[in-house]
């Protein structure tokens, strides 16, 4: 299924204000890169966030977080977060930034 282009288009706008942005097909996935540091992609409807190792455990009992699969893998450095979680601007402005941070 492809991606969720206004997911993707509301993740643009977001980001508008950096200076180094770049969108990339990465694991399949439309990725968006801050400062050569991927923070976030769009999977169908749901948005993929890098975390730190210390954050991932916390985040992963809040309501609409999940683990971040590829195949039978567990990727560490990421959560899938559900749409209901990311409906209005400043949601989806929280898990970016959290993108944005933990690959700083």
């Amino acid at each position: 299924m492809p991606h969720d282009e206004k997911l993707a288009a509301r993740i643009r706008k977001l980001l508008s204000g950096y200076a180094d942005v770049e969108e990339k097909r990465l694991m399949g996935k439309l990725a968006f890169l801050v400062n050569g540091s991927m923070c976030c992609s769009v999977s169908e409807d749901s948005l993929l966030i890098r975390v730190t190792p210390r954050d991932r455990e916390a985040l992963l009992e809040q309501p609409h977080v999940s683990p971040m699969q590829i195949g039978r893998r567990t990727m560490r450095g990421f959560v899938r977060i559900a749409p209901a979680a990311f409906r209005t601007t400043a949601s989806l402005r929280k898990w970016v930034n959290r993108g944005i941070a933990a690959g700083e």
